[in-house]
C-alpha cells in the first residue's frame, strides 16, 4: 500500500529552492554518501553536528539491507533534528571501483526518493565545486580538506565527516550555490 504522505505533500509546479537566506536558520543536512557515510547537520537553532554512519552489510544481510538502514537513518535524523528542509550531497562522477559506484548509486536513489516523498529539496554538489570554494582549489586532497575543517574548530573522525562538513559550509557560504 502506498504511503499516505504522497497525498499530503505540497509539491506544486514550483520547486522549493534549497536555501533562502531570508528564511533564517533552517535544518540542513549535508552528506558524503558511501558505505561509511559522512554527515553534517545545521539545526534550526544554528548548531552544527556531524559524524559518520556505517551502512556495511552484516554477514547474513540481504542485498537491500544497507538501503533500508539508510532510509531508517534518514527518517530518524528527520524525526530527531528536523524537519530537514534541504539536503546537499557530494555529486561523484567517477569512482575508483565498481562496488563503490553501485553503493553510491543505491544510496543516491534512496536519498532522492526519500526527499521526493517528503517534499525535501536536494542538490548534488560536484566535488571540484565545493572544494574550490572551501579549500581554494578544486583538486584539494583529503588531508587538505581535513586541515581546513580543523581550522574551523571541528575535529572530524575521518575524511567522510570532513567532506560532509565542507559541503555544509559550502551550502551556507553560497546559499546553496546561488551566491557562489
Amino acid at each position: 500500500m502506498a504511503d499516505t504522505t504522497l497525498a499530503e505533500a505540497n509539491l506544486g509546479a514550483t520547486p522549493k529552492t534549497p536555501l533562502s537566506p531570508a528564511q533564517g536558520h533552517r535544518t540542513i543536512l549535508a552528506l558524503d554518501l558511501g558505505t561509511t557515510t559522512g554527515w553534517a547537520l545545521r539545526g534550526y537553532d544554528g548548531l552544527i553536528t556531524s559524524g559518520t554512519v556505517s551502512f556495511k552489510p552484516g554477514r547474513y544481510d540481504g542485498g537491500g539491507m544497507r538501503y533500508l538502514r539508510f532510509t531508517n537513518w534518514l527518517s530518524e535524523i528527520n524525526r530527531l533534528s528536523g524537519p530537514i528542509e534541504a539536503i546537499y550531497f557530494e555529486e561523484v562522477r567517477r569512482h575508483a571501483g565498481t562496488d563503490a559506484a553501485h553503493v553510491h548509486g543505491g544510496l543516491l536513489a534512496v536519498l532522492t526518493s526519500w526527499g521526493e516523498l517528503r517534499g525535501v529539496p536536494y542538490q548534488g554538489v560536484p566535488v571540484g565545486t565545493w572544494k574550490k570554494v572551501f579549500c581554494g582549489k578544486g583538486n584539494a586532497n583529503k588531508a587538505e580538506v581535513v586541515c581546513a575543517i580543523k581550522a574551523l574548530g571541528f575535529n572530524p573522525s575521518d575524511d567522510n565527516e570532513a567532506d560532509a562538513l565542507a559541503i555544509l559550509h559550502w551550502a551556507l557560504q553560497t546559499g546553496g550555490g546561488i551566491n557562489g
